[in-house]
């Protein structure tokens, strides 16, 4: 534990070597015979991709991250009730407990974060805040936080979703409100997601909350629209991928035999987005010991975004033993954010 001052204090666990986790990665991912390679998407944020990704939430086409946006803002009082206690909601804490601790799973100083200890402010004087997230971004983003908010206490946690959930695990017994905001969860296969909420659950203790947001099944044309964003935000983000490869990795990919590509596989319900190659073309990826023959037209899978009706959204959740205790939608039913609560051992919520 590594403490800065009074407010603000740091756990790393792990001190793993993040190149050699990546090149191991790519070596197995990229490895693969043709048209079964991929590059896992969570290599998308270094600081060019996070860079380019926030330039994605401001085009006309992303409609996720504005949606979600306004469904927190129109519903903050409500949420607040109930982490208060004055709701009727099953999951609900009674008045006069110490306070709620903010447990986001990722690192956040955006609009959203604000939002969500902003309704925490309204019934409590003071918050706790654990940022979990692998990236040492929590640095910057904590010191503007408790600029901003001097009853904010934060400590961070640099670990894998996983670490720091059992790092909050045996904690103390204090109440937690987890979120896992934005869309991400959609980047799951429905096994890892179900696991991913499994591990989410069994880390949480009776009263504790969660607040997940999901992606909505719609229009097949708004769907591909947000993934083929007209000033080609997503495409420089999807080949970015290619120009860390190189950077970190010793590669030699030329980013001008890649095209983007961004579909919507309605019986998967899955934007699907390939980076593919428009010629016949040889790589070499020198730290993960590869020599990669692309064919033209073949493909790369880099990002599944799986998309939710209500009811399936409602039951990803009981099937990882959650109550559901709320869904929160915008009027077209873009986007949803979900509400869930602990039960009791003996089943009561």
């Amino acid at each position: 534990m590594f403490e800065v001052d009074s407010r603000l204090r740091y756990f790393k666990p792990h001190t793993s070597s993040v190149e050699k986790t990546f090149a191991d990665e790519i070596s197995d991912s990229l490895g693969r015979k043709r048209n079964s390679r991929f590059i896992s998407p969570k290599f998308f944020y270094d600081d060019a991709g996070s860079e380019l990704f926030e330039k994605i939430c401001s085009t006309p086409e992303y409609y996720p991250t504005r949606t979600e946006t306004a469904i927190l803002e129109d519903v903050g009082g409500e949420l607040g009730s109930i982490l208060h206690g004055s709701s009727s909601g099953s999951g609900a804490w009674t008045p006069g407990d110490r306070g709620v601790r903010l447990v986001e799973l990722g690192s956040g100083s955006s609009v959203k974060t604000r939002i969500i200890l902003d309704v925490l402010f309204g019934v409590q004087e003071d918050v706790e805040y654990f940022p979990i997230d692998i990236s040492d971004i929590l640095a910057q983003s904590s010191e503007q936080l408790l600029a901003d908010y001097p009853g904010l206490r934060i400590t961070g946690i640099i670990d894998t979703y996983d670490g720091g959930l059992e790092f909050l695990q045996s904690y103390d017994r204090g109440r937690n409100l987890v979120i896992f905001l934005g869309s991400s969860y959609g980047n799951m296969s429905p096994a890892d997601g179900t696991n991913f909420l499994q591990r989410v659950r069994s880390s949480m203790k009776p009263g504790d909350m969660f607040l997940i947001g999901l992606d909505m099944v719609k229009d097949e044309r708004v769907l591909e629209s947000a993934y083929n964003d007209c000033a080609g935000v997503t495409s420089r983000f999807n080949l970015n991928v290619l120009s860390r490869i190189n950077s970190e990795l010793g590669a030699n990919f030329d980013l001008g035999n890649f095209e983007h590509r961004a579909t919507y596989n309605t019986d998967k319900q899955r934007i699907e987005m390939y980076l593919e190659s428009v010629c016949e073309q040889t790589v070499v990826i020198s730290k993960s010991g590869l020599e990669l023959q692309l064919e033209r037209g073949e493909l790369i899978h880099t990002e599944n975004s799986y998309k939710y009706g209500r009811s399936q959204a409602a039951d990803l959740l009981a099937s990882a033993g959650f109550c559901h205790e709320r869904t929160w939608t915008d009027p077209d039913e873009y986007f949803a954010l979900l509400l869930a609560s602990v039960p009791e051992p003996d089943g009561r919520a």
